[in-house]
């Protein structure tokens, strides 16, 4: 059969369809609406392993779980932060980082939602940076609960994390929309051998990385496009890299993790694109 033949067959069947069974293309449609709105609360955990020979030999099974894009507010209620943190516990992590745009739309969710992240239980240590929300209701209102919550603020600042004798060096840089970016205050003194994580919460950043002591970039921000065509491409992402959707990247400095994020902003639904818990095992 020609292709034209086959194009004519299957615009004929949809006329068809659309013509002797109206209903059917209601009812498919009802369905795929309900998917939308039922798909961001399909919370669920991405298991990645990142394999590094800098990785200390007592890091070797740590596993980090990051998290970004919460977004309390209006479309995620209180209940829902909740049901996170004791998901994120349940992991039993190591460390836990956040990765920024904690609410949506007013200061009154700020201090809501770091009451409950302050639950959050690490057995080394709690950190995160802001995103461009978090700016945009109170940078400063976020950064003093944050501190409340017993979470190490990051923006353009890092921590050596230690055990048995090793370290690890965790960092972040402020966000790429709203603020200032200065890795070095990340890598000042990072040697070569040290395997370094930079939290960054706009992927936009990560091509701008020109130093291999940056091991490990995690980055929120573009919560994977919510809406995708049946998870293979996105047609509304707000980076201007829009290969760095979600996954993960590598280029000739470092390696970059997009997660798809946990919350929503308006309107609040998903389509292939579920939220997601990121636990991340480091490995040789």
């Amino acid at each position: 059969m020609s292709e034209s033949v086959r194009q004519c067959s299957s615009i004929g069947f949809i006329r068809f369809l659309s013509g002797k069974y109206p209903s059917c293309l209601v009812i498919v449609g009802c369905i795929l609406f309900l998917y939308t709105l039922a798909e961001p609360y399909w919370l669920k955990i991405k298991r990645v392993e990142i394999c590094n020979s800098e990785i200390p030999d007592s890091f070797v099974g740590t596993r980090i779980v990051f998290l970004a894009d919460l977004h309390h507010g209006p479309c995620f209620s209180i209940e829902r932060v909740k049901s996170v943190v004791k998901m994120v516990n349940s992991l039993k992590p190591d460390i836990i980082l956040l990765g920024g745009d904690y609410v949506h739309q007013s200061t009154q969710y700020i201090a809501p939602v770091f009451s409950v992240l302050a639950n959050l239980k690490a057995r080394l240590f709690k950190g995160g940076v802001l995103g461009n929300h978090d700016h945009w209701e109170s940078a400063k209102l976020t950064r003093t609960e944050m501190k409340k919550a017993g979470i190490t603020l990051l923006d353009n600042d890092a921590r050596w994390i230690e055990q048995k004798g090793e370290r690890i060096r965790i960092g972040g840089v402020g966000d790429l929309w709203e603020d200032q970016q200065f890795p070095e205050m990340t890598i000042e003194e990072v040697r070569k051998t040290d395997f370094t994580v930079l939290l960054s919460h706009n992927p936009d950043y990560f091509p701008k990385i020109r130093d291999k002591r940056i091991d490990l970039v995690l980055s929120g921000h573009t919560h994977g496009g919510q809406v995708t065509l049946f998870g293979l491409w996105a047609p509304i992402i707000p980076i201007g890299h829009r290969k760095y959707w979600r996954g993960y990247f590598r280029n000739v400095h470092s390696s970059l993790l997009v997660t798809t994020g946990v919350g929503t902003i308006f309107p609040p639904v998903r389509f292939f694109c579920r939220p997601e818990i990121m636990e991340i095992t480091l490995k040789h």
